[in-house]
């Protein structure tokens, strides 16, 4: 994505590659075949990619249906257009269960009360609302045990307002080398599976489709592979998978310092010689981690540029001494690609003790998100304009 097109709003922006979203869910639908559905997960906006744009893209490329975690996620879905099944994975409570219903939305019942809420709902809308059931065989958050599954679904039959569509189980480690546990938690799945009368079983999250593609069962919940990141080191390759995401900006000003200059917050770092200096508009409420500081590095003109001092909250300042020719207005990039060098999301994740998910994520609202197809920007999301 380094030859993408210019961006002329705020000189901070995460740059999507479309093509490359859709490249990476097809590569998945072959994976697990034609006859399985994949769920793309577009909670958390997106992975912080943007969800109504994604959500759209990846419907495009032949999602069937969308996971968020709350109701509220649904709901700006919905108001984007969007009209696919959209099932919440996450908790919702009875108060916004009507909420719920009325945009069509598809709930994890983990509670008598909870489905008695979205069944009282759904006869106040006139609705039939379909609901899944969530097993725990493992992770220990928010499924139900093998009997209260059972005994729910017994009571589901009585509510005639509900439909129960789906049964499903997380997995607690497939993305790690030993799959010992996972197969535990599979069979364990499928033993309650089997005395249930349900159309939609699903399983597998990104790192059991592509290593155990044998999980897929009738729908898969691809989320962090759809983005082009695989969920760990151990996992396999079987997919070729392309980041989507970009992170750059613009220096704003290039500062010459005199040996033993100190830079930003705490005077952390002093110049060791006579150095040049760029600061960059993005920090830390842009989501740029502050673990960073002295630390992380950004590209400017292709090569790496380490961060020094401490990274502030709108702005960050990078050493650019050995960089011939940096001038105010060139792209930096803090997270991709720039000529032959690149930052992925692991990198930064590794340096703040994280993973490359949370990285993802933290890029905030006000961020803009600039979609590109090709070399054509095919949608934006910025705050307090409209494009």
């Amino acid at each position: 994505m380094d030859e993408g097109p210019t961006w002329q709003g705020r000189p901070t922006w995460a740059e999507i590659d479309v093509a490359a979203l859709k490249a990476n869910i097809r590569g998945l639908k072959e994976r697990i075949g034609s006859q399985c559905q994949l769920l793309a997960v577009v909670k958390a906006n997106a992975y912080g990619h943007g969800a109504p744009v994604v959500a759209q893209a990846a419907l495009e490329a032949g999602a069937s249906r969308l996971g968020v975690a709350c109701p509220d996620e649904g709901v700006e879905l919905r108001r984007a257009g969007i009209q696919a099944p959209i099932v919440i994975l996450g908790y919702t409570p009875p108060a916004e269960a009507e909420k719920a219903v009325e945009h069509g939305l598809t709930p994890t019942v983990n509670a008598l009360d909870h489905a008695e809420a979205v069944a009282r709902a759904s006869q106040k809308l006139g609705r039939v609302t379909a609901v899944h059931l969530k097993l725990e065989t493992g992770m220990n958050r928010f499924g139900l045990d093998r009997k209260a599954v059972l005994e729910l679904a017994r009571a589901l039959e009585s509510m005639p307002s509900l439909r129960l569509e789906g049964a499903y189980t997380h997995f607690a480690c497939a993305d790690e080398a030993d799959k010992s546990f996972t197969w535990r938690q599979f069979e364990e799945f499928m033993a309650v599976a089997r005395e249930l009368d349900v159309p939609i079983r699903h399983v597998a999250n990104s790192a059991a489709i592509l290593e155990l593609p044998e999980m897929a069962l009738d729908m898969v919940r691809a989320g962090i592979a759809i983005y082009g990141l695989y969920p760990s080191a151990a996992v396999s390759r079987s997919v070729v998978l392309r980041p989507i995401l970009s992170l750059r900006s613009r220096v704003a000003r290039v500062r010459v310092l005199a040996p033993g200059e100190t830079v930003s917050y705490g005077r952390t770092w002093a110049a060791p010689g006579p150095s040049r200096v760029a600061l960059v508009p993005i920090g830390y409420a842009d989501g740029l981690t502050r673990l960073l500081s002295n630390r992380g590095t950004m590209l400017v003109r292709g090569r790496r540029a380490p961060i020094v001092g401490r990274i502030c909250m709108d702005l960050t300042v990078v050493d650019v001494t050995a960089i011939h020719g940096v001038a105010e207005g060139d792209e930096v990039v803090i997270l991709g690609t720039q000529g032959q060098e690149s930052i992925p999301a692991e990198e930064i994740a590794a340096h703040a003790g994280t993973i490359s998910y949370e990285i993802l994520c933290g890029i905030s609202r006000r961020v803009p998100r600039v979609y590109v197809e090709g070399q054509r920007v095919v949608a934006v999301e910025a705050m307090g304009a409209a494009h």
